[in-house]
């Protein structure tokens, strides 16, 4: 029972780590907007994190070791599916709110725990279940589908939402036996060739006194993301770790109220709400296993 609670705090305070510079990367798009293609910024996020990752293995050279790759296949498929979800996502940030691109997006844990109820064999609890339902619901009163009209870009963040949701589960899989470092570096490795293929050769000449920082901050928002959930699914199951990651709606909501004028409404702060609840019930319940 005391190792479940120390697994759910590491759980909890890794994904928050994540949920930050999940939201610290859509302000980069933000910033970068009407300068840059989104395959130029793929290209700043994963080539920031291949220069991070490679400073740390020069720093540290026991995490050489840890550089030729295991299970390829599974790399190359998990990071050809997760760009092609990026690219939804990020396009999706450049013409829709926020917080409508987070919310659409968290229709992914219903697809993940059903995959890794599938592939993995996770066991699905009635807390695990009802966090993912109850997620779910405070996502369509948010969205509010049949009262509101819905931007044709809301078929690119559910094609993402999938794409995410297999990504995850493949990470869970890796993590078994592949540590954090390696699935990072194969990450970047394998997606920043398919965002260079993409982009304007020139396109570095475009940066400028307005776009440095967010160019800059894509890099680290992008690798500590990533290496903050890895590290949450070393500590829990994809069905635990996925619904804490619903409480980025109401912090993007937050984030586009303050930076971007965009209204926080009623159905916003409900859909929050219940998406707190599921999570909660969740938590106290891993807790007390």
């Amino acid at each position: 029972m005391q190792h479940a609670r120390s697994d759910m705090v590491r759980v909890i305070l890794w994904m928050t780590g994540g949920l930050v510079s999940f939201s610290a990367m859509a302000v980069s798009v933000r910033a970068l907007t009407g300068t840059f293609s989104v395959f130029e910024m793929q290209s700043f996020r994963t080539a920031g994190g291949i220069i991070i990752l490679l400073a740390l293995a020069l720093a540290r050279p026991a995490l050489r070791r840890e550089l030729p790759p295991r299970h390829f296949g599974l790399h190359l498929t998990r990071n050809v599916i997760h760009f092609m979800a990026g690219l939804g996502w990020v396009s999706a940030l450049t013409v829709l709110p926020l917080a409508t691109v987070f919310a659409i997006e968290f229709t992914m844990p219903a697809w993940t725990a059903l995959l890794a109820l599938i592939f993995l064999g996770e066991r699905m609890t009635v807390s695990r279940a009802g966090s993912v339902l109850l997620g779910f619901v405070g996502v369509l009163v948010i969205l509010r589908p049949g009262l509101a009209s819905v931007h044709p870009a809301a078929l690119l963040v559910l094609g993402a939402a999938l794409g995410y949701a297999i990504t995850f589960v493949i990470t869970k899989k890796l993590t078994a036996t592949i540590g954090t470092y390696t699935i990072l570096v194969w990450m970047n490795g394998i997606q920043l060739p398919l965002a260079l293929a993409g982009s304007d050769p020139a396109f570095l000449t475009r940066l400028g006194p307005g776009t440095i920082l967010p160019a800059l901050a894509m890099g680290l928002t992008g690798i500590a993301s990533h290496y903050c959930v890895t590290r949450a699914f070393r500590y829990g199951d994809a069905t635990v770790v996925v619904p804490i990651d619903f409480l980025r709606v109401p912090l993007i909501a937050l984030v586009g109220w303050l930076f971007y004028a965009e209204g926080i409404d009623l159905f916003v702060l409900a859909g929050a709400a219940i998406i707190a609840t599921g999570i909660l019930w969740n938590v106290r319940s891993e807790t007390r296993r």
